[in-house]
């Protein structure tokens, strides 16, 4: 057997949401520079043509197509233009996020939760459920949910937030356990924090980033380009036996 072989993506399609920049545009890297066909995905078309168009120029195959995983027609567009394109899909990361607000529970309003709620879990729902079919009839797939360590720990001032990955934690639970008889496996990567836009608020804020650096063996914040390995991993046939695992990428800070 060899083992390198087992990281090989060639022949199969990827479906990467949140994808036009940061973390979901590092594993859409990753996977396309593994070998497989990847679909970028976020809510401009612009950007992620941008990215798609970066991994072409590397030698990889990406189209890109605009979606927005708040939304269910448009999630279902997104579904339809994938399979019209690649005739199927074998690998999902739902990475797409959004935090509207900072501050303590009773200061979040419902429209915050509701839009949160949408995007970090009814989304990553709707679309891992809409591709299974896909996956199955293909002989399986690798689902792969991006969380938080504020889903295994609830963070200060990101209350719903956290409450959204810790709810995602446990829905990919549920997708291993009902869909591996189809060979379609799930598991669940807790980022701790990295260097994104997206959590730029925190990595810029020296208080912060002293607090944390107290707490964490590893004395450095992540770049975006620090989760790819891992997504491969488990888009791969390396992780064939793993389903319903929860994997911390957060330097031990959880530890």
């Amino acid at each position: 057997m060899s083992y390198l072989a087992q990281f090989k993506l060639e022949g199969k399609v990827a479906l990467v949401t949140g994808a036009s920049k940061g973390i979901g545009e590092a594993m859409a890297e990753a996977l396309a520079e593994a070998g497989a066909k990847v679909i970028v995905s976020s809510r401009k078309q612009d950007a992620v043509e941008e990215v798609a168009q970066k991994i072409r120029e590397k030698g990889g195959e990406a189209t890109a197509i605009a979606s927005n995983v708040g939304d269910e027609d448009s999630m279902k567009a997104l579904v339809e233009l994938s399979l019209a394109k690649y005739g199927g899909v074998d690998i999902l990361i739902n990475n797409a996020a959004a935090n509207p607000v900072f501050g303590p529970l009773n200061e979040t309003e419902t429209w915050a939760f509701d839009k949160i709620m949408d995007v970090n879990v009814k989304g990553p729902f709707l679309l891992a459920k809409m591709l299974h079919p896909s996956m199955k009839s293909r002989g399986g797939g690798s689902v792969i949910n991006i969380s938080s360590v504020g889903g295994l720990r609830p963070e200060q001032g990101l209350g719903i937030y956290s409450v959204s990955k810790a709810a995602l934690i446990s829905l990919t639970k549920v997708m291993a356990k009902e869909w591996g008889r189809d060979n379609v496996r799930a598991n669940v990567i807790c980022p701790g924090l990295v260097k994104t836009k997206f959590s730029e608020a925190l990595w810029t804020n020296e208080k912060i980033v002293g607090m944390m650096m107290k707490m964490q063996p590893l004395q450095w914040i992540a770049e975006p380009e620090d989760m790819g390995g891992l997504a491969l991993f488990l888009a791969s046939d390396a992780s064939k036996y793993i389903t319903g695992a929860v994997y911390t990428a957060d330097g031990g800070f959880t530890i």
